[in-house]
C-alpha cells in the first residue's frame, strides 16, 4: 500500500509567493485521518490484487487520491472561514493563523492544485474521473449552501438533513471509492458497490461527528466541544430533539435556541435536554444502520485484504473518538 502521508508530503509548495503557499502546505500538514485518498487507494487494490497487488493501477490512482485529499482540504479552509471556526485538528486555523483573505484565496489555489493533479490520471479513464469528480464538487457546494440555508429555517426535517450531508460529507467519500476502483479496472456494479459503501460510511462518519461535538473530548475530538450549540447548528442531534421532546422540554429548547449570547451554561443546558430525550441513543442507531448499510456493499465485492480493511475502517468510524 503506498503511503499516503509520504506522498503527501512530496508536494511541492516551496513556490513564491509564500504567503498563498505556505498556508496550503500548512492546511495539508496538519495531519487528518487522510480518510478520502486512504479509500480510492483501498478500493483500488481491492479490485486489482486477488492476492497479487498490480502496482501499476495502484500508482495510477495516486494522482487521483491526492487530488481528492487536497480538494477536501480547500473545503475545510473556507469552511473554516463561513464556520468562524477557530481550531481544526488541535491548531489554528488558516484564517486565524493568517487571515481570512489568505485563507480564501489558498483556498482557491488548492482547488486548482486538485485538478492539476487530475490531469495525470490515465488518458483513457480521465472523462469518467473528472465527471464524477465535477458533480461530486458541485454536490459539496450545495450541500454547504443548504446547511447556510438551515440556519434561517426553524426546523427542517431529519430528511432534509440526510440529505445535506450525503452532498456535504459522503459524496466525496462515496467518489473516492468509484474513482479508485475504476481506475484499477472496476466493472459498474463493482463500481456502485464501492459508492454506496463510500455514500453509508459518509453518513455515518458525519452523525458521529455531530454526536461527538456535544460529547467529544476536546483533547481526542481535536477542537473544543458544544460548538455546534454555540450557533444553533441544526444537526442531527437538534433536529432529532425538536422532533421528539414534550411540549415542556421543547419550549425549554427553544427558548435555549433564542439565547444570544453563547456560553458553558448554555451547552450544559441544551446538553442535559439532549440527555432527558435519549437523543444520542437514536442518533447513534441511525449511524450504526448506515455503518451496517455500508458493509453490506462489501458482499458484493471481491474478498481479500483490501475488504477486510474497508469492513475494519466502517467498524472503526462508527465509535471514533475525533
Amino acid at each position: 500500500m503506498i503511503d499516503i502521508n509520504k506522498a503527501i508530503a512530496s508536494l511541492n509548495w516551496q513556490k513564491e509567493p509564500r504567503g498563498l503557499y505556505e498556508p496550503i502546505e500548512y492546511a495539508l500538514a496538519s495531519g487528518g485521518k487522510r480518510l478520502r485518498p486512504t479509500l480510492a487507494l483501498t478500493a483500488a487494490e481491492l479490485i486489482v490484487n486477488g492476492g497479487l497487488i498490480n502496482g501499476d493501477a495502484i500508482e495510477q490512482t495516486l494522482p487521483a487520491a491526492l487530488a481528492l485529499e487536497v480538494f477536501h482540504n480547500f473545503t475545510l479552509l473556507h469552511d473554516d472561514v463561513m464556520d468562524h471556526a477557530d481550531v481544526r485538528r488541535g491548531k489554528e486555523t488558516v484564517h486565524v493563523k493568517w487571515n481570512e483573505n489568505t485563507a480564501i484565496l489558498s483556498g482557491d489555489q488548492m482547488l486548482i492544485e486538485a485538478y492539476k493533479l487530475l490531469s495525470d490520471v490515465p488518458v483513457d479513464k480521465l472523462p469518467k474521473v473528472l465527471k464524477w469528480f465535477n458533480e461530486m464538487a458541485t454536490g459539496i457546494c450545495e450541500g454547504q449552501q443548504l446547511d447556510v440555508d438551515f440556519e434561517h429555517m426553524s426546523q427542517p426535517s431529519i430528511d432534509d438533513y440526510m440529505h445535506m450531508i450525503e452532498l456535504k460529507t459522503s459524496v466525496l467519500l462515496a467518489n473516492a471509492m468509484r474513482i479508485g476502483g475504476y481506475i484499477a479496472g472496476a466493472n459498474e456494479s463493482q463500481q456502485e458497490a464501492l459508492y454506496q459503501y463510500g455514500l453509508h460510511i459518509g453518513l455515518a462518519f458525519q452523525i458521529q461527528d455531530d454526536i461527538l461535538d456535544v460529547y467529544g473530548d476536546p483533547k481526542t475530538f481535536g477542537k473544543a466541544v458544544g460548538g455546534d450549540i454555540c450557533c444553533n447548528k441544526k444537526t442531527i442531534l437538534l433536529l432529532t430533539a425538536l422532533e421528539t421532546a414534550d411540549p415542556e422540554s421543547k419550549a425549554e429548547l427553544l427558548q435555549w435556541l433564542m439565547a444570544k449570547d453563547c456560553n458553558e451554561e448554555k451547552i450544559a443546558a441544551v446538553t442535559e435536554i439532549y440527555n432527558r430525550l435519549g437523543v444520542r441513543a437514536s442518533c447513534e442507531t441511525v449511524m450504526e444502520e448506515h455503518t451496517s448499510l455500508a458493509l453490506a456493499q462489501l458482499d458484493r465485492l471481491p474478498q481479500n485484504d483490501a475488504t477486510e480493511r474497508l469492513r475494519e475502517l466502517a467498524e472503526k468510524l462508527a465509535t471514533r473518538k475525533s
